[in-house]
């Protein structure tokens, strides 16, 4: 299996669509951007990482963020 890099500068827009996504559906087969994470009090899935699939954060940032409860959606 080949790794790919999930750098901002290594991927487009739609790829990091993908791999937002294809990251989520481990969540417990919940996904496809179900909100049970808000339902939670993790906020909003696609807010969270719209940074991610925008080009303006990488998704070590994100998630460090998230894990110190410093990033809400």
């Amino acid at each position: 299996m080949e790794f790919k890099s999930l750098l901002i500068k290594d991927t487009s827009r739609e790829e990091r669509i993908e791999i937002v996504a294809k990251s989520l559906a481990v969540c417990g087969g919940l996904c496809d951007f179900c909100g049970a994470c808000d339902n939670i009090g993790g906020g909003s899935i696609e807010e969270i990482y719209r940074p991610y699939i925008d080009g303006e954060k990488e998704l070590a940032e994100i998630n460090m963020e998230y894990s110190r409860g410093t990033v809400k959606g």
